[in-house]
């Protein structure tokens, strides 16, 4: 069965429309990347409509450098903010600046040397082809979050298409008269025009796909992070403590439990309102967090009540309340209008101590006491008899 380059494209541009259609329509509230990707599907599709009608108009003309321009902008920008989702969904915030650099002086030059069919196809198909080849890198790089097969698939396909764009630059640049028009039935412009398809339905694929990664990432992240303050719940926290205890005990190195309990928190929330409680949360929450080495993990216990874990010994775990307490002395009034202070008790791994339970009950004594001691201390627990089992 013959094939026909028009017809080919003309499937294409439909599938890129149904598919921009289906991702603004279908996503529903979606964050950054999900808006680069929706506005990538919508500029690539406009872009290959305008392509398509600028074959309708007089060759040279006025109306085929306005379509033909403004169609190689939004293919391109299109690719840009492709580049850019697939970026933000493998976990990096700040997605590569080149595609969009690409995308302005493609468009620019495109249209500077509009006169010369051999410059313009040339200068287009090659761009295009370099931003798909940046797109291919970008998604092979090791991604910062755990990512599903997705990127392989879009691997394989934008690697093939940028192959055969490529190829339809150079043909078009230097051997113009085998490529006299983008609907010359050359076998690259078919096997592009097929490739093309294949992208488009592997690119919308993707983009699901990665969107449902994240969505997923986004339902884990809400099953272990506290909502207000961003530091891990008690479950989550109670879990990592489990194995961090396991490793303690295997290699024989220090663990200790930090609880504190900030004082008199609930004058905070009757006399500043709740608001002004839920900003002390936070900003105690991230004194903490700054305070922490690597492997210390910070949980919100309870209410107005956080847990450290830390690998450190006795004077390492004084240390760091000394670091939590200097900070919140020097910017707890300027941050919040108000002091912070807090009580805390604290417990370390004695030999042989296998119940991380133990552990609990020793620091949160120790804080008990240092309650009913007049609270703004940190009590230590000192060690206890050990859990054999």
């Amino acid at each position: 069965m013959p094939f026909d380059v028009a017809s080919i494209l003309v499937a294409m541009t439909l599938s890129m429309l149904t598919m921009a259609l289906a991702l603004v329509s279908v996503m529903g509230n979606v964050n950054r990347a999900a808006r680069f990707a929706q506005a990538g599907a919508v500029l690539q599709a406009l872009g290959w409509v305008l392509l398509l009608l600028s074959s309708r108009v007089v060759p040279g003309g006025s109306a085929d450098f306005a379509l033909s321009t403004l169609s190689m902008g939004c293919i391109s920008g299109g690719l840009a903010c492709n580049a850019a989702a697939f970026e933000l969904w493998c976990g990096r915030s700040a997605p590569n600046r080149v595609p969009a650099l690409l995308a302005i002086a493609m468009t620019a030059g495109y249209g500077a040397g509009f006169s010369s069919y051999a410059f313009r196809v040339g200068w287009a198909n090659g761009l295009l082809a370099l931003q798909m080849a940046l797109m291919v890198v970008g998604l092979a790089r090791r991604a910062a979050v755990p990512v599903g097969r997705w990127r392989w698939l879009l691997i394989g396909g934008f690697a093939l298409q940028a192959l055969f764009t490529a190829w339809r630059g150079v043909l078009g640049a230097f051997f113009t008269e085998q490529f006299p028009t983008f609907m010359t039935p050359h076998p690259v412009n078919l096997a592009f025009a097929m490739v093309a398809n294949v992208t488009t339905v592997a690119g919308l694929v993707g983009i699901l796909l990665a969107h449902r990664d994240e969505a997923v990432r986004a339902l884990e992240r809400l099953a272990t992070i506290d909502g207000l303050t961003g530091v891990l719940n008690r479950r989550a926290w109670l879990l990592q403590a489990d194995t961090e205890l396991a490793n303690s005990i295997r290699h024989g190195s220090p663990l200790a439990v930090l609880m504190i309990d900030i004082d008199h928190f609930k004058q905070i929330n009757d006399s500043r309102g709740h608001e002004a409680g839920d900003r002390a949360l936070q900003f105690f929450a991230g004194v903490l967090n700054s305070a922490c080495r690597s492997g210390d993990t910070v949980c919100r216990y309870g209410g107005e009540e956080f847990c450290v874990l830390l690998r450190a010994d006795e004077e390492a775990v004084r240390a760091f309340d000394r670091r939590i307490r200097i900070h919140l002395q020097d910017a707890a009034m300027p941050e919040l209008g108000h002091a912070l202070g807090y009580s805390g008790g604290m417990a370390l791994r004695a030999p042989g101590e296998v119940r991380m339970a133990g552990l609990l009950r020793r620091a949160d004594a120790a804080l008990y006491r240092a309650k009913t001691m007049g609270r703004a201390r940190t009590i230590d627990a000192g060690r206890a008899p050990v859990e054999l089992s």
